[in-house]
């Protein structure tokens, strides 16, 4: 192809491309990429455009990049491949009024093609007319409306040399359609072809099968799922990710044998085994160890692990909550209710601290606050106005040790107003102060 000969995009493309940009971007923010399908001297292209918005009204749109089904090379204009970061492209808008830092211009921006490598400059872009592609008569039955392939020009160089690729698109194949492997074998054997056709409920789709545990399940006759788990098992057992589970289960042979029989995978019988073993079963058993019906134990194991928990947290909290009212009530005397247009109250339990914490909007509710008051590290105290005593206004964190005022805020970490820090200091504090001697003596 010769690039000299690329024509402007055209209007009905164009139109199309900024209708999808909108429904895909409706913010109309951020680099975004299209393509469409076209002929150029004679070859069949695929062109893609950058877009990125001026202003919100404004949506700049060019060509930055052709790739030829016959060609090797690709060309590329205001085109930058990045080795790192998420966005894998950069594009230069100098020409198009884009601002840049000292008003210098990008060095990959100049506005001009280059012949680049094929792999480096294919960015990921919604193609806008794959139907394009069945006009010409060489890929009339590619099948490439149906497949929808995220690079058009990859897929037809691979329609061209395999035409089974067609089959496989027809019958919903996404994964094994386009693996090398999957194609020779299909070429070569029609059983296998078969096989596939009727096994595609379970290997169609996205379904990640990999392709050795495919052909091994139509080899040996065997389920695609068994040949997978014990693929990945082994992959597991040979990084030594399973070196620490191996020391308290036992044989290797054993676990690979279970699981490829029971077709379930490492994690969910680590995650039975540990609830087993939660619950105090004894896992030298056989019937514990390696239950007959996996799926059926695994769900009531895991079920009876969860209760078990919950009832623990349930008893935790029962401790903690009678703990904290103790405290409370060691300290009620602290409280501050008559002559004064503020009331102290101290916090009777840790679901006051939560609600306190949620309407005020600040940490009280959290970070280890109730068990720093069980351990009669620190006390919280809620002040509020006398006419209005029901509504969290300032909350206050006590030390016992230093007989000092930690923190005093209200809502949203704010810092009350001058009045409330007046009677906090110079009133409640000696009162308070005062108590505690009396409470120690």
């Amino acid at each position: 192809m010769k690039i000299e000969k690329i024509k402007p995009i055209p209007k009905y493309i164009e139109k199309k491309i900024r209708k999808l940009d909108k429904e895909n971007c409706p913010q109309q923010k951020g680099l975004r990429f299209y393509a469409y399908l076209t002929k150029l001297d004679g070859e069949l292209v695929k062109i893609t455009v950058a877009m990125r918005n001026k202003t919100k009204q404004i949506a700049l749109i060019k060509q930055v990049a052709v790739h030829g089904v016959n060609s090797e090379r690709c060309y590329v204009k205001d085109l930058e491949y990045c080795y790192l970061g998420v966005y894998a492209y950069k594009v230069g808008w100098y020409d198009e009024g884009i601002k840049y830092r000292y008003n210098i211009r990008p060095y990959y921006n100049d506005g001009k093609w280059y012949d680049c490598g094929y792999k480096y400059y294919n960015p990921y872009a919604t193609v806008v007319n794959l139907d394009y592609a069945l006009k010409i008569k060489e890929f009339k039955y590619s099948a490439i409306d149906i497949f929808k392939p995220n690079c058009p020009i990859n897929y037809l160089r691979l329609y061209r040399e395999f035409p089974q690729l067609e089959l496989l698109a027809k019958f919903g194949f996404q994964t094994l359609a386009v693996s090398r492997t999957i194609l020779r074998k299909v070429g070569k054997d029609k059983k296998f072809a078969k096989w596939l056709v009727r096994n595609k409920d379970k290997l169609g789709g996205v379904n990640a099968y990999h392709v050795a545990p495919v052909l091994r399940a139509y080899k040996k006759n065997t389920s695609p799922d068994y040949e997978q788990i014990i693929m990945e098992t082994n992959r597991m057992y040979m990084r030594g990710d399973l070196d620490s589970f191996l020391k308290k289960f036992g044989s290797y042979k054993d676990l690979i044998n279970y699981l490829g029989k029971q077709i379930t995978n490492f994690y969910s019988y680590r995650d039975y085994y540990t609830a087993c073993e939660y619950l105090g079963l004894d896992m030298s058993l056989e019937k514990n160890r390696l239950p007959h019906d996996f799926k059926r134990w695994h769900r009531i194991r895991t079920d009876q692990y969860k209760t078990k928990k919950d009832m623990e947290n349930r008893e935790k909290r029962k401790e903690i909550f009678e703990n904290f009212a103790v405290v409370a009530g060691k300290y009620h005397n602290l409280e501050k209710t008559q002559k004064c247009p503020y009331v102290v109250i101290i916090a009777k339990t840790p679901d006051e601290l939560e609600v306190e914490g949620k309407i005020l909007d600040h940490c009280v509710g959290s970070m280890n606050y109730s068990e720093k008051f069980i351990r009669e590290e620190t006390l919280i105290f809620f002040i509020r106005k006398k006419n209005d005593i029901s509504t969290p206004f300032v909350t206050m964190e006590y030390s016992l040790d230093k007989k000092q005022i930690l923190q005093c805020y209200g809502k949203s970490d704010s810092r009350p107003a001058m009045e409330v820090l007046d009677f906090v200091n110079k009133k409640w504090l000696p009162y308070a102060n005062e108590q505690l001697k009396q409470i120690a003596a």
